[in-house]
Formats: C-alpha cells, sequence, structure tokens
C-alpha cells in the first residue's frame, strides 16, 4: 500500500493544506476573484494594504501631521496620491473584508502598511471585529533623516508590534523590510514582542529617474526567481532560531522556488507575482509540483522537507556563511564555470 504525501503545514496557527497562499495583491479586490482563487487551491488569502495615511486622512484630515487644507504643506502632500486613487478607503476596506470572509472559507489575513506608532494602528481592531482571522502588519519605510538611528527605527518597531498584541486577539505578522544592520537581532525583537510571524521580504521600490523630463518615476515590476536568493538566506538563517512563523514573499516563480524556500525553513510561501502572470490556477501546479518533488525524494511529510537546508543543521552558522561567500567569490573562473559551494551539514 502506497504511503500519501502530506503538504499541511501550520501558518500562524491556521492548519493550511499545503504552504502557497496568496500575498497582499489586487486580486483580493473582488469577490469572484477571491473565490477562483479558493477554488484554484488557495491555502489563505491576504488582502492588499490599507495604508496609514488613508486612515489618518480619512479621520484627522491630516497626513503625517500635515493638515491638507494648510497651502503651507500642498507640496509636501502633493507627493500622496490622491483619496479617490485608492481602491478602497477606511470604511469600503472593513466592509469587502466582511464580504470575504463570507464568501470563502480559507484564513483570510488584513493588512496595514504604516510607519509610526500613532493613532491608525487602532484601526486593527475594527479589522478585527470585521472578521480578519490574522493582521499582516508592513512596515514599509525608507529612512532618510541621517539623524535617524537603525536602534530608534528598531526599537519603534518593536513598540508597535508589542502594542498591537496587548489590542487585539488574532495573530499578527510583520512584513519586513532587509536593510537592518543585524536583521536577525531584530527578528529576535519581533519574537519576544510577540509577532505570531515574519514575512521575508517586502520588495524594495526604487523609483527611476526621467533625465529628459527631470522628474523621479514610480515603476513596478512583477518579481522574478532573481529576487529569491535574499529570502532564503534569511529564513534559512532563522529557522529553528525564532517561534514565529516564517513566510516568503517575492522571488518565488514557480514549483522550484516553492520548494526552495520550504528546504530553507518557510511555513508559508506568499505568492503574487506568478498568480498575475499565469492566473489563480498556478496554485495547483505549485502544489503539484511540490508533491511530484516530495514523492521522487520519498518524503510523506512536509516537516521531513522545512529546513533541511537551513543554518540550524551547521555547528557555526556565521562561520558557515563566510565559508560560502568566500568561495562563491574563488569559484569565478575566466569561462564563467563554478565550482559547488559547501554544502549544510546532514540532519543528525
Amino acid at each position: 500500500m502506497s504511503v500519501s504525501t502530506d503538504l499541511s503545514t501550520t501558518y500562524l496557527g491556521f492548519r493550511l493544506p499545503h504552504p502557497f497562499m496568496m500575498g497582499a495583491s489586487p486580486l483580493a479586490d473582488h469577490l469572484d476573484t477571491v473565490r477562483w482563487l479558493e477554488d484554484a487551491g488557495c491555502a489563505a488569502i491576504v488582502m492588499r494594504s490599507l495604508f496609514e495615511e488613508q486612515i489618518t486622512a480619512a479621520r484627522t484630515g491630516r497626513i503625517h501631521h500635515f493638515d491638507r487644507l494648510d497651502q503651507q504643506f500642498a507640496t509636501v502632500l502633493s507627493y500622496f496620491p490622491e483619496p479617490e486613487q485608492y481602491a478602497l478607503g477606511p470604511d469600503e476596506y472593513l466592509e469587502r473584508l466582511r464580504r470575504i470572509k463570507s464568501a470563502v472559507k480559507v484564513p483570510v489575513v488584513g493588512s496595514l502598511n504604516g510607519t509610526s506608532a500613532e493613532t491608525w494602528l487602532t484601526f486593527a481592531r475594527q479589522i478585527e471585529k470585521a472578521g480578519a482571522d490574522a493582521l499582516e502588519l508592513n512596515m514599509y519605510e525608507v529612512v532618510t533623516d541621517p539623524k535617524q538611528s537603525g536602534a530608534a527605527i528598531e526599537h519603534g518597531l518593536t513598540q508597535i508590534v508589542h502594542q498591537l498584541k496587548r489590542e487585539l486577539k488574532i495573530p499578527v505578522a510583520v512584513k519586513l523590510s532587509p536593510f537592518f544592520t543585524a536583521f536577525g537581532h531584530v527578528a529576535h525583537g519581533l519574537d519576544r514582542a510577540g509577532a505570531d510571524g515574519l514575512v521575508l521580504f517586502n520588495r524594495f521600490y526604487q523609483p527611476d529617474f526621467d533625465i529628459r523630463e527631470l522628474t523621479v518615476t514610480p515603476q513596478v515590476e512583477l518579481s522574478t526567481s532573481s529576487e529569491l536568493l535574499l529570502r532564503l538566506r534569511w529564513v534559512a538563517a532563522l529557522h529553528g532560531r525564532v517561534r514565529p512563523s516564517l513566510a516568503v514573499t517575492g522571488g518565488v516563480a514557480n514549483p522550484t522556488d516553492g520548494i526552495k524556500a520550504i528546504l530553507a525553513g518557510a511555513h508559508a510561501v506568499q505568492m503574487v507575482s506568478a498568480i498575475l502572470r499565469h492566473g489563480p490556477a498556478y496554485f495547483g501546479v505549485m502544489r503539484d509540483g511540490l508533491l511530484r518533488w516530495m514523492e521522487s525524494h520519498h518524503f510523506t511529510s512536509l516537516e521531513d522537507v522545512r529546513g533541511r537546508l537551513s543554518l540550524s543543521n551547521s555547528p557555526n552558522p556565521s562561520a558557515f556563511e563566510r565559508a560560502n561567500y568566500l568561495r562563491t567569490l574563488t569559484s569565478w573562473t575566466a569561462s564563467g564555470s563554478t565550482e559547488p559551494v559547501a554544502e549544510v551539514p546532514p540532519r543528525q
């Protein structure tokens, strides 16, 4: 009798049939698409982010303390989109969440995108009341003030999570940028603050320069597999060393990428670009690709796969990372060929 292969995983305390879920995107904007995602096998759905600026503008008429009606702030406020340019306002967001929850059975995660610990965080309670199964806190900020220290930024981030965990009963995941001096220390701080999950990583959106018009031009391009390696390295470094669930987002374009994320130690794999390219049915491709690979390697459970290539198998992770860095640089030859880098020691 053949043994069935178990693809199930646990993310933020939810038992999922497999690790592939929908990351924050416009695909959760319409109920028909949400139902399609569930029917296609999506394990969980993250709604698109609601921005701090939207909430504070709707509640107080201000953005980052600037009054929208005060002409002295007109230039600064012109950088931000007008309210009608956002897909959903705060009230519409809550109503859409309620409708999504009534339309599907998979876990639905609300998403807030902000930078500060101000009153907009109280909106998280309304997201919880509207029925969200969990909250993803998207802390995206490029700090341009040279007087602001990394330690202060990290402290503020952990304080926000600590405050949210005091106010909410639902799980809280934190979606992060990789640009910290010691990201492992940040992860441990968020662990201590009570974060239930870490989502790695936020994409670093970089506007281009238009040299003809002398303007800055924002642009968004779908991610590719080339972005995955940074995620793999840090998930592999954190696996088994922090309590929160680990999710990879960005750079997962095909089943091979998804398998790599799990080998590094991911509990869940958030997908956006690949689904925008291929449609919700691609979740079936990802799931079937993982299943075939596991069967070919005689793995019967995802638990047997997760973290097999993580640094938890190395007696000295720092030395292992440094050695691989050196071996990578010295492996290059004039012909462009390389030799394999060191392998993670097998699990004892």
